[in-house]
């Protein structure tokens, strides 16, 4: 199979993502004997030279002043004509926000069979499959598209980024027109916090919920999180009360995270939360209510007071750092 990769951006710098979008496409080809092609936007030679340090051999760099502010249609466009002339069968993106909504646009525009938020991707004969969750994530399944051609969206920090010695990439430039449609509308601006890890591709994460009380404890989690160089998440109570701002949010209606460590702080467990959080790779609990939900899920479950447990566990973490 020939796998199109598509590699995003922020600042036209690599995001994490794209480096675990190139593994997920490199897996795909090496288990079916094909190849793979990277698609980048606004990117410089010297950022997309670090793809080639991940086993990318050809780039499609697309730029021109149609694609400074893009919409989500132009890009699902730009990919759709490259993916036609490349004679790509599968195109891998992210599952984030914007790789969600150019993956729904690509798989019509391509004819496509889409697979949402992949956790694990193998090869049968001619046949990719795709294991993804379902059911609020109480469960997983395994599905095939049946289409010649094949979308997928895979969940970010699920696969790790593998580099590969020796390797080094062509880039090639191209421009792909776009209609009207296309160019009706885009990105006017983008605000970024500074400073601050995305919950969506941190490798730690610390969240809050109702159990803090008031959005000015949440100083405990943010001290925690500061000492291990962890993003700070947040229930959708949290957020809907305006504690925190959404981006923060960790759940069905927030973000989908998959880090190697999940910190609970005061967050009961509802369903909507743990389909956001419970593939992480270890989950601790920290909750004073030993029937909470979370503690079913959780790896190591603390029965205490947040306002006691965290200010303690940062400091013997920091004890412990030096």
């Amino acid at each position: 199979m020939k796998v199109l990769a598509y590699l995003e951006t922020v600042d036209s710098q690599l995001k994490k993502t794209a480096f675990e979008a190139l593994t997920a496409a490199h897996s795909i080809a090496q288990a079916s004997n094909g190849s793979v092609v990277g698609i980048a936007f606004q990117s410089s030679d010297s950022t997309l030279a670090t793809a080639g340090t991940y086993g990318l051999s050809t780039c499609i760099h697309i730029s021109g002043d149609a694609y400074t502010k893009p919409s989500t249609s132009g890009l699902a466009t730009a990919i759709a004509d490259t993916a036609t002339k490349e004679g790509a069968d599968v195109v891998i993106l992210p599952a984030t926000s914007t790789g969600k909504e150019i993956a729904a646009r690509l798989a019509v525009k391509l004819e496509a069979g889409l697979i949402s938020d992949a956790v694990e991707l193998s090869v049968q004969g001619n046949d990719l499959l795709a294991t993804r969750p379902v059911y609020a994530g109480k469960a997983r399944i395994q599905v095939k598209v049946l289409t010649a051609k094949k979308v997928v969206t895979i969940r970010p920090n699920v696969f790790t980024p593998k580099t590969v010695d020796g390797a080094s990439v062509a880039v090639q430039s191209a421009s792909p027109t776009l209609n009207s449609v296309d160019t009706s509308y885009g990105v006017q601006s983008t605000t970024r916090n500074t400073g601050k890890l995305d919950v969506a591709e941190a490798d730690i994460i610390v969240s809050g919920g109702r159990g803090l009380k008031e959005s000015g404890n949440f100083h405990l989690v943010e001290s925690l999180a500061g000492v291990l160089g962890a993003a700070v998440g947040a229930s959708r109570a949290v957020v809907d009360a305006g504690w925190r701002p959404h981006g923060e949010q960790v759940g069905q209606t927030g973000k989908t995270v998959s880090p190697s460590l999940y910190i609970a702080c005061g967050i009961s467990g509802a369903v909507q939360h743990l389909a956001g959080m419970s593939s992480s790779k270890v989950i601790v609990a920290i909750n004073k209510d030993k029937d909470a939900p979370i503690f079913q899920i959780a790896d190591y479950g603390l029965v205490g007071d947040v306002f006691e447990v965290l200010p303690k566990l940062t400091e013997k973490i920091k004890a412990a750092k030096g």
